[in-house]
């Protein structure tokens, strides 16, 4: 082996352990590249890859926001993607829709790894061909992907300063890094995810935990009203909701 490819073997074995951790370490900077707008696929991986979506109002010289959105069990990218997709345009916002590595994300199985290293990779993509405002920065999801948005967006608040949890069932998070503010929702009917025993629990946590959150409660099962994504996007965007 060679002294480049030691340290290649040195730089891969380190970003898993921080994979293991739950620790990304993608950052917004100056892109490199300059990327395409509209719709198109990461190619990142050949199986359960992931998507991004650039509004035609980005431009180079104005920072954006993004939002990496995440599926719930059995779902796609493209599930992760539709959550926000409809808001883009207006808002003016990049999305950024990984597929999870299985059926639903690390955690939610076993324990952080796999998924944790292709979102950093994903993260890394994105941050090298679009200019990103870092304060900015928002993770988001359904279902277990509102579990997992919850967890890995506590543990690296440093990087995302906001979360978006559309009915979640629990958060996991590796440590507790940042300080990033929570818009949380539920339904009062979700019978898949109940509500007592996941949102009106975890708010009990976070309340405990002094955390920020701007929590809403809607009649109706477990989906995602339009109404409530036009909510955490102003929320995400604006600093406050009216």
């Amino acid at each position: 082996m060679t002294s480049r490819e030691k340290v290649e073997a040195g730089q891969r074995d380190e970003a898993w352990r921080s994979a293991r951790q739950g620790h990304l370490h993608a950052r917004p900077g100056t892109p490199r590249i300059e990327g395409a707008l509209g719709l198109h696929p990461l190619g990142l991986s050949l199986g359960h890859d992931g998507i991004i979506y650039v509004p035609p109002g980005y431009r180079p010289d104005q920072p954006a926001p993004l939002a990496v959105m995440l599926h719930g069990a059995g779902g796609s990218a493209q599930h992760g993607l539709e959550l926000l997709l409809a808001r883009a345009d207006e808002a003016n916002v990049i999305l950024l829709a990984p597929g999870s590595r299985g059926p639903t994300w690390d955690v939610i199985v076993d324990d952080y790894g796999p998924d944790v290293h292709f979102i950093d990779q994903a993260l890394a993509h994105v941050f090298e061909q679009y200019a990103v405002d870092p304060a900015r920065v928002a993770i988001g999801g359904f279902s277990d992907g509102a579990s997992y948005a919850l967890s890995l967006g506590i543990g690296n608040g440093d990087l995302f300063r906001h979360i978006i949890a559309f009915s979640p069932g629990f958060a996991v998070p590796p440590r507790r890094q940042g300080t990033p503010r929570i818009f949380m929702s539920h339904g009062t009917d979700d019978r898949v995810l109940p509500i007592d025993r996941c949102s009106r629990r975890l708010m009990q946590v976070f309340e405990r935990a002094g955390q920020d959150v701007h929590y809403v409660e809607f009649k109706g099962p477990h989906v995602v009203p339009e109404e409530v994504t036009r909510e955490a996007v102003r929320w995400w965007l604006e600093g406050s909701v009216h």
